[in-house]
Formats: structure tokens, C-alpha cells, sequence
């Protein structure tokens, strides 16, 4: 294993809520996360009607008020596209500030109107245009990261404003991450994407990504920046795994194929998607799968127990799971 400084996260599902699971046991497993001591971050998905779900910062504050420690992210922000930055910018202010300077804001595009008729309904109730979706997330960071430093004044494609200041500011400076994972086999697609973390942001989140692209796109955002001279900028790449740990790993992987099935629909879990996407079995098989990715470079490990028993996955992992993975690496 690689002498490198490894963070390890959970990622409640907030969406789990629609399905039976108990908003309070959200809150109750990130209260054990943090008394455990062994992750370092807790993370929830975001979107507005395409993928119903708690909403994502209101969770988040409600974790900030009930932890101490742990960083708080999104994975990723989905609905960024279609929330207002100016609104966005004092809410993420306020949630920072609120935590004691814990969060990490990490964005995305969103789905396209392509991608099925949730994501062309969520579009048109909010006014997007699908082609607007690249823009308003560069637009929107730059105005995140201006409305935190000062005063504003930009006129641009999509927003304008007039001598805006914004307060209450961060008292720091807030990482923002780019989540994108493009399956285009157009190389100058998977460029884009990459040079667009490299530019704008301060890292990278993917999820369903072999450990040898991973390490592949993440020497590209890595080139990039140094090419942008933003090296020292750019350093957090975090992966989005599912997990589920039992024994006998038949019943593990049907566990998780259901939950899932659950979470983002019949027919979307190919097994393709499975084997990037999913560490099940033994804690043996779990921790083999969560080495190949931080061998490949990753350096924030973003755990989902894909069960209805997310406190008891918990519990496993924290017992039989996390002592291999933290004497293995440098935390």
C-alpha cells in the first residue's frame, strides 16, 4: 500500500427515507460514525424531483448540530444547476460558519433531459434548459467563490448583479469538488471534463469507476492543474462505494442489488456497474476491493451501506473492516 494520507467517509442515503427507512436512523448513523473515530466525513445525495429525497443541505445542517467533528459533504450537489447561486452561496456560508468550517461542497451538472423523462420534468419545473447545465455550474462556481471573497458585480450569461455583498462570508476558504464520471467514448469528452475539474475546482468525485481509469483520470486532472498551475490547489479526489458486508456474499450481493434497485430503479444496476461500483462479501472482500482504488490514488474513500440496516453495516464495518483499512494506510 502507498504511504499516502487516505480519509475515510459515510455516505447516508437520504433518498432511503421514500423506501421505509426511518429519517432518525440517518441521524443516528452519523452520530456513530463520529463516535467511532475512524471515519473522518459524512456525505449525502442531492436532487430536487428527478431522484426525490431529504433534501440535501437541511440534512446536512442537522447532522452539523448533532456532530462535532466529521466534514460534511454532498455527493454530489445535482440540483447546483438549478439552485440560484446568490441563495446557494449564503446558505453554504451559513452551513460552514454553523459547523464550525467543516464542509465540502461537492457539484455536478446533473442529469440531462437525455437521460429519461424525471430529469426533462425536474429541468423544465425549474426553467433549465438541458444545454444551460455546463454553464450555470462554471457560472455558478465562479460566483460562489466571488460572493464569498467581496462585493459583486457580474453581468454573464445567466446571471447578473450590481455591487451584491453577500453576508455572513466563510472564515475560510471552502473546498469545492467536481463530480463527473463521463462514459463517452469520445477521448476529447473525458478532456473536457477533466480540465474542467483541473480549472475550476478543488478536486474530483466520481463513483462506478474502475481502479485503472480512476488512476487514469485522476493523472489527468492532476496534469491539468500543474498545466493551470493550480497543482497545489487541486488535491481531493473522493470515490462514492457501495457496500455491503455479510459472510456469505450470495446473500450480500442480493441485499445490495435490491437496496439499489430501490434507490435508483429496476434496470439501472448492470453488472457492469456492479463491479466498480459495489464492495460486498466477507470483510476480507471489502477491504480488497476498498485497497485497489486507494492503490490507484484515491485519498477520500466514501462508503454507502446499500442495506436497510444501515447501523448495523455500520457496526460491522467499524469492527471488522476499518482496523485493516487504517493500519494499511497513512490517516
Amino acid at each position: 500500500m502507498p504511504a499516502q494520507r487516505v480519509e475515510f467517509g459515510l455516505s447516508l442515503p437520504n433518498r432511503a427515507v421514500l423506501f421505509g427507512l426511518d429519517p432518525r436512523v440517518l441521524l443516528e448513523t452519523a452520530d456513530q460514525a463520529e463516535a467511532s473515530g475512524v471515519f473522518d466525513s459524512v456525505w449525502v445525495g442531492d436532487n430536487f424531483t428527478s431522484k426525490p429525497r431529504l433534501e440535501a443541505i437541511v440534512t446536512l445542517s442537522a447532522i452539523a448540530g448533532r456532530t462535532q467533528r466529521l466534514k460534511l459533504g454532498t455527493i454530489c450537489l445535482a440540483s447546483f444547476p438549478l439552485r440560484h447561486p446568490l441563495l446557494l452561496a449564503l446558505q453554504w456560508a451559513s452551513l460552514d460558519l454553523a459547523s464550525g468550517g467543516r464542509t465540502i461542497l461537492a457539484v455536478c451538472a446533473g442529469g440531462s433531459d437525455r437521460m429519461g423523462p424525471q430529469y426533462a420534468a425536474e429541468l423544465a419545473a425549474m426553467g433549465v434548459a438541458s444545454k444551460e447545465r455546463i454553464g450555470r455550474l462554471e457560472e455558478g462556481i465562479a460566483l460562489l467563490r466571488a460572493f464569498w471573497s467581496g462585493p459583486v458585480t457580474h453581468h454573464g450569461k445567466y446571471y447578473n448583479f450590481d455591487n451584491v455583498d453577500l453576508l455572513p462570508r466563510p472564515q475560510r476558504r471552502i473546498p469545492i469538488v467536481l463530480a463527473v464520471n463521463p462514459n463517452s467514448p469520445d477521448p476529447a469528452v473525458t478532456e473536457r471534463a477533466m480540465r474542467r475539474v483541473a480549472r475550476m475546482a478543488d478536486g474530483w468525485q466520481t463513483d462506478g469507476t474502475p481502479p485503472g481509469i480512476f488512476r487514469a483520470r485522476w493523472d489527468q486532472v492532476r496534469e491539468y492543474a500543474a498545466e493551470y498551475g493550480r497543482a497545489h490547489e487541486v488535491t481531493h479526489n473522493s470515490l462514492h462505494l457501495m457496500v455491503n458486508i455479510n459472510d456469505d456474499m450470495a446473500k450480500a450481493k442480493r441485499e445490495a442489488v435490491e437496496f439499489l434497485e430501490h434507490y435508483y430503479g429496476v434496470g439501472v444496476i448492470t453488472q457492469e456497474k456492479l463491479d466498480s461500483w459495489l464492495a460486498f462479501g466477507s470483510p476480507a472482500a471489502v477491504v480488497d476491493k476498498v485497497k485497489a482504488f486507494i492503490e490507484a490514488g484515491c485519498n477520500t474513500v466514501v462508503m454507502r451501506f446499500t442495506s436497510p440496516d444501515q447501523q448495523g453495516q455500520l457496526e460491522r464495518c467499524v469492527a471488522d473492516v476499518m482496523p485493516q483499512l487504517r493500519g494499511a494506510v497513512a490517516v
